[in-house]
Order: structure tokens, then sequence, then C-alpha cells
């Protein structure tokens, strides 16, 4: 078989080589794309359509647009951008595809839609054609862009023949795309699952961050509403929209930052008590593991809006009616002056505690971003998302501390026999941090018996 041959820049030649000729079959508008992209690239394209001179309006007219029979003759590579359904066009050619590489960048309406994968299904119709799967997560509006920025650039590739493999991730790399080697054909299945999933890191991160805003809003709902009604027939219903919400973003925060610190020392923790690191994590950690990630990235965001919700305290009404209120009882008590120092600091702290938090948090979203990622070495990145990272979640936790202050001391502050929200969702921050000191206590004795051996 006939390999793909590069296009040589040799200046000192008296002649250009030949263009490499690659067949599309459907004239779509990935088909055209595609075919754009191979043309920028020096490639020669011919089309195969069933109503050729319909679809060669669609295309640029260096590009040849022929019948089906036509364009599978004049090529080794075919790429097939058809649906599923209309495979059966292809066994009328099927003496004429013996022996060449057929690319299969279709996809699916959903997940699992058939029994098999479209390339598996696509291979027992055609055995003697050597099925190859790929350029089926790339969009058409990708494929059109020379450098595109706002899209991946990471096609999944996939066929029984490792020859066949490499020669398409070869063309890959010629289109400016990075080949990703998936395996066999069995990995068909995965790759066409790809551009039909939603967010699928997220979805656990998601799941967690709604379950626990539930039950923090629930938990201050019964505690700041329901309480003053029963016990003193006063409605604070009011406070449902923003100031309710508000108590719940900081909580889902601080709770979702613990937790991606909190696996990182089970994982250690785990393999102290095994004494090696070679033995897997269980599936629950493994999971809680790869999805770090997303519910730090999430903690920053609750955290932001928090702020944008703090900012919109002193706007509301109510917080003028309360501000005039309290200005009249310290009138009508005659009180001159009512400056609480020790008030003041905590505030102060309280707040300046509360920006140094986000704005590591800030660093730490900034640093996990790829293109940023990748410009740091492995210390770099190391220090900021594990020690930056423990400083904030320190912050944060003092910043909680100063928000509750002595209201952990006062009977008044359990409602229904409830402890405040602020001292539930701290937790499991000092649990960690707790967690934290006696991991690094066992490390450096661990160190300090090595070194004496």
């Amino acid at each position: 078989m006939d390999s793909i041959s590069m296009m040589g820049n040799n200046a000192g030649a008296s002649f250009l080589p030949p263009q490499p000729t690659v067949a599309i079959l459907g004239s779509g508008d990935f088909s055209k794309c595609l075919a754009i992209r191979l043309l920028r690239c020096g490639f020669h394209v011919v089309v195969g359509s069933r109503h050729p001179k319909l679809a060669a309006q669609s295309f640029p007219h260096v590009v040849d647009v022929t019948h089906h029979e036509d364009a599978v003759g004049k090529a080794n590579v075919v790429f097939l951008a058809i649906r599923r359904e209309h495979y059966s066009i292809l066994w009328d050619l099927k003496h004429l595809l013996e022996g060449k590489i057929l690319v299969d960048v279709s996809n699916n309406r959903r997940v699992n839609q058939y029994p098999e994968s479209n390339a598996e299904y696509l291979a027992s119709l055609l055995p003697d054609s050597i099925v190859v799967k790929g350029f089926n997560v790339i969009s058409a509006w990708a494929m059109q862009q020379s450098c595109p920025k706002d899209a991946s650039t990471q096609v999944f590739i996939c066929s029984d023949l490792v020859e066949a493999r490499q020669q398409i991730m070869e063309l890959a790399r010629q289109l400016n795309f990075q080949p990703v080697d998936m395996g066999t054909l069995s990995s068909s299945r995965d790759i066409e699952n790809m551009p039909l999933q939603l967010f699928p890191g997220w979805k656990g991160p998601v799941l967690a961050a709604v379950a626990l805003s539930i039950f923090f809003f629930a938990y201050s709902f019964v505690r700041d509403i329901i309480h003053p009604y029963v016990k003193y027939k006063q409605s604070d219903f009011y406070k449902i929209p923003i100031e309710m919400v508000n108590r719940t973003l900081p909580t889902v925060a601080i709770t979702l930052l613990a937790l991606v610190y909190l696996a990182g020392q089970l994982a250690a923790a785990h393999q102290l008590y095994y004494g090696t690191k070679y033995r897997h994590f269980p599936h629950w950690l493994e999971g809680w593991l790869q999805s770090r990630k997303q519910m730090g990235l999430l903690s920053f965001f609750l955290a932001a809006v928090h702020v944008l919700y703090s900012l919109c305290l002193p706007m509301r009404k109510s917080e003028r009616y309360l501000l005039l209120n309290t200005a009249y009882q310290q009138v009508h008590a005659n009180v001159e002056n009512a400056w609480n120092e020790e008030e003041v600091w905590r505030v102060e702290m309280y707040v300046s505690f509360g920006i140094m938090s986000l704005g590591l948090l800030s660093l730490l979203a900034i640093t996990s971003i790829p293109s940023v990622h990748s410009t740091l070495n492995w210390r770099e990145f190391s220090f900021i998302q594990s020690t930056l990272g423990y400083i904030a979640l320190l912050i944060a936790t003092l910043h909680g501390l100063l928000f509750g202050w002595k209201r952990a001391f006062e009977e008044e502050a359990y409602r229904f026999y409830l402890p405040p929200s602020f001292m539930v969702s701290l937790a499991l921050p000092v649990f960690f941090l707790k967690m934290l000191t006696q991991l690094c206590k066992i490390l450096s004795l661990f160190w300090s018996c090595a070194y004496i051996k």
C-alpha cells in the first residue's frame, strides 16, 4: 500500500513533488471544511457525491467533485463523511475499496445508540478494507480555521492495523492537528461518545456542589427563617433571595475547597497505611482525586459570587430601614457614640482575610488553565496548587472564624439546638488542617528515622 508522502520544501528542486490525493465521500459542511483544510496543506482533493454537479457549487474550483466510483478510484485514503444510515451506498463500492484506508468521521445522535460503534459496523460491512476511526471530535468550524484558538486540536485515532493508524496520525500532523493514538478499533465506541458527552468530568463535582448548597440553604432556612417565625412570629422571609443565598455560598465554597485537599491527604494516609505507593487507590478515592480541579474551580466561582452578593447587601431597601431603625434606637437611648473597638477590629480583619483568600483562589484558578499551566514547571505548579492552596484554605478558615467570633459560645446562637451554619461549614476545613499537621509530624518522624539509619 502506498503511504502518504509529505510535501517537501526544497527550493533548489526544479520540479514540485506530486500532490498526494485524498478522497472524501459526502458533500456536507464537514466534507467542505475538510476539503479546504486538505487543500491548504498541499493535498489534491477529490469529492464523491450522489449529485456531483449540484455539490460542485459548494467546493473550490480546484476540488474534483465527481461520482463515488470515480472518487474512490483516485485515492488510497478515503474519508467517509456520511452518516451510518447511508453506509448502504458503500456496498456497490466494495470491490473498489478493497485494500484502501477508510477514515470514518461519523458521529451518532446519542451515546451508545447502536450495539456496536459505527467504525466496527463499517469494518464488518467492508472486511477487505482498512477502517480507521478519527477526526469525529473536530467540528466543521475548527476544521476550516488555519490555527483554531477557540477549539481543541486533538484528534483521537484508532485502527486494528498499526501502519494505517500511523499513516492517518501523520496525516493529522500535516493538517496541524495533534493526533492521539487510541489503539485498536475497539476504542472507537469511546471516541464516538466523546462529542456527545456534556462535561463528563464535571458531573460529580457539580452534584456535590448542588447537594451541599441544598443542605446548607435548608439548614440556614430552618435556623434563620423558621425559628424566628415559630418563636417570635417574626417574618424574615424577605431574606431568602439575597441574604440566605449569600450565607449558603461561602459555606459551600469553603467545604469544596477543603474536599479538594482532603482527597490528597487521604491518598497519603492510604499509602502510609499500606507502606507502598504502588497499591491502587479505592475506586471512590480515585474518582475523588480526578475531580479536584473541577471542585476547586467551583469553589472559586462560588466565592466570587459570594463577594458580589456581599457588595449588594447595603443596596437593599431592608438594609436601609434597619439602619434607620438602629439610628433611631441609638438616639432614643441617648447614646452619643456607639463605637465598638472589638467589633471594628473583627470586621476589618474578617474582610481582609476574605480578600486575601479570594486572591489566592484566583491564582489557583488561573494556573489551572492549560495554557497557563504549560508555562510552569512541575515545582512551580505544585507550589501554587499545593502550598498556596493550603494557605488559601487556612486564610478562608480564619475568615469564617472571624465572622462567627463569639457566637459559637452564645446560647441564643443555637436555634432549635442547631449550631450556627459557619460552625458546620468550618468543621471539615478544621479537620483537614488538623489531619495535615498530624501527617506532617508523621512524615518528619519517618524522615528523621530514615536519616538516622
